[in-house]
């Protein structure tokens, strides 16, 4: 019987054996009342599922690289984890299902797709299956097809170009990409036209500067201390007052996928979470940005504990102007490249001069490219793999952080930190 069990499930068990503090145990299950976010990592790029206390559930992105392009197969990139027997967005519905609560109705409420980029929200290749909608299963796709999403909220389509315009389709910067975005997103339209009608999904674009588009569905008048705030989409900002907003860019001009993604605050009581997809902050040369997202989007962010590395840790991001006004005490990577991150990223987001007290740092995955460059400083991560849960509890007065064996299909705890006060 002992050699029937699953290697993982072999590892947990004498992980217990051996009493490594919880290791091998699986996550308590969330109870009413606590923020979970999770940061799955399927070596695919970003997914980030989240349970409101009331129960409602957020999506936030399903990355799926095309396994098609020499990139995504290359030791510069993660590997598909935990295995090959599923695709990315099949990994995420698994894992969702093991974490969603048991007592409610099996659904997303929401989805949010930060931007149109394939580790955001899928690319399209001759592997994928057609879902009987007509659309290719990839991404967001594939995982709205497993498991039904209510509302879909994305950046839209129009603005600042009409995506859909078939003479904006045309440009070199869309015909010759290599990533096919334009005919990923002709899928993802179809996906919603589909789903639309099957089961009544709802697709809108973030309203920026509102807190009531993504509310929470089950019971708002128990928990009135939470809320998502809005920040920005396509390079529109909120100012901080109202619903005002201000425009970075102008009607035409497009400055690429990245400036355009969304972003938004978690607030439950003291407790504040931060994700903003891949803006950026650093220049062509290397130098702070005043005119980029990250300098505009940082006031209106504010100090938080808890924020996502922008653009996955990239070389372009965390400015230093960024990463004084925002100071999280906790920063979360995920990425699946050794590009990620820079190290004069790591730099920034360590420095005792741009912000004081102490700052801990979790990473979905680093691939051993990373290691080579980074060197001691990788002594500054609590950890450098896994699925990274934030459960916060106490009306938001405090959280701990498990991390989860992102290589088990158990997913059993490999480590747990805190508790955290929120500030």
């Amino acid at each position: 019987m002992f050699f029937n069990l699953k290697k993982s499930s072999l590892l947990a068990l004498a992980l217990t054996l051996i009493g490594i503090g919880g290791h091998g145990q699986q996550l308590p299950i969330w109870k009413p009342g606590f923020l979970d976010i999770h940061h799955i990592n399927t070596g695919r790029g970003d997914a980030a599922f989240m349970v409101f206390p009331d129960g409602t559930t957020l999506l936030v992105d399903a990355g799926d690289m095309s396994e098609t392009h020499p990139r995504t197969t290359s030791s510069r990139n993660a590997k598909l984890v935990p295995n090959r027997s599923k695709t990315a967005p099949e990994w995420i519905v698994d894992y969702i299902d093991q974490f969603i609560p048991k007592n409610q109705k099996r659904q997303l409420d929401y989805a949010l797709i930060t931007h149109y980029h394939d580790d955001h929200f899928g690319e399209m290749d001759s592997l994928r299956k057609i879902a009987s909608g007509g659309y290719q299963l990839t991404g967001i796709m594939e995982v709205g097809t497993l498991i039904p999403i209510k509302k879909m909220i994305d950046r839209g389509s129009d603005f600042p170009i009409n995506l859909k315009d078939a003479k904006v389709q045309s440009e070199e910067r869309f015909s010759k990409d290599a990533y096919g975005m334009i005919a990923t997103l002709k899928e993802y339209w179809k996906f919603i036209d589909f789903q639309s009608k099957k089961i009544g999904l709802e697709n809108e674009a973030l309203k920026v500067g509102h807190t009531d588009q993504i509310v929470l569905k089950n019971k708002p008048d128990d928990y009135p201390e939470f809320s998502v705030q809005n920040l920005f989409s396509n390079g529109v900002i909120w100012t901080g007052e109202g619903n005002t907003t201000y425009s970075l860019f102008q009607n035409g001009a497009y400055p690429g996928e990245n400036p355009l993604s969304n972003g938004i605050r978690i607030d439950f009581g003291k407790f504040n979470y931060y994700t903003g997809g891949d803006i950026s902050g650093i220049d062509g040369l290397g130098q702070t940005d005043s005119n980029a997202l990250e300098s505009h989007v940082a006031p209106i962010i504010g100090a938080v504990d808890v924020a996502t590395l922008n653009h996955h840790g990239n070389r372009d991001s965390q400015n230093p102007y960024y990463v004084r006004t925002i100071r999280p005490r906790v920063w979360i990577q995920q990425n699946w490249t050794a590009d990620h991150p820079g190290e004069e990223v790591l730099r920034r987001i360590t420095s005792k001069q741009l912000y004081p007290g102490e700052r801990d740092i979790f990473s979905t995955i680093m691939l051993q490219g990373t290691k080579d460059v980074i060197g001691g400083r990788l002594d500054q991560y609590k950890s450098q793999e896994g699925h990274i849960v934030i459960r916060v509890y106490d009306g938001g007065n405090t959280y701990d952080i498990y991390v989860l064996n992102d290589k088990s299909e158990e997913r059993e705890i490999q480590a747990k930190h805190g508790p955290y006060r929120s500030r």
